[in-house]
């Protein structure tokens, strides 16, 4: 239970940094650096909904898409946000690229809507 607030915490705390940048910016460095905070929000946030799956369900898995449909067939998430968490999972993976410019901007362009998803997500984590 200790590892498993930890883990809630240290989510939360992840994702107040997301929320602290203002996602409307053209400024290439408030991109940069909300591609890192969303990148490191997504890994605190799977990692959380992993443990809890743990914790509250006795379901262990080892990686983001299967933790994420496990969510949804527990009622963590609904079947769009499963879809969407899909698609983070993918722009997770495609971060380390993020030298492409086109790339870069498609995922900032899809932080906001990331951002929301990712609050709701933890929300249910934590009253799961």
């Amino acid at each position: 239970m200790a590892d498993l607030n930890r883990r809630l915490a240290s989510a939360r705390k992840a994702l107040e940094t997301l929320e602290e940048l203002d996602l409307g910016s053209d400024d290439t460095i408030v991109r940069d650096a909300a591609i890192q905070r969303f990148e490191y929000t997504f890994e605190t946030t799977w990692k959380t909904a992993q443990a809890v799956l743990m914790e509250r369900f006795g379901i262990g898995l080892a990686s983001p898409k299967p933790v994420i449909r496990a969510c949804h067939e527990n009622g963590l998430l609904n079947e769009e946000e499963t879809r969407m968490a899909l698609a983070m999972a993918d722009h997770r993976n495609l971060t380390a690229h993020t030298y492409n410019e086109a790339l870069a901007k498609e995922i900032f362009g899809a932080i906001p809507a990331y951002r929301k998803l990712l609050r709701q997500w933890l929300e249910r984590l934590e009253q799961a």
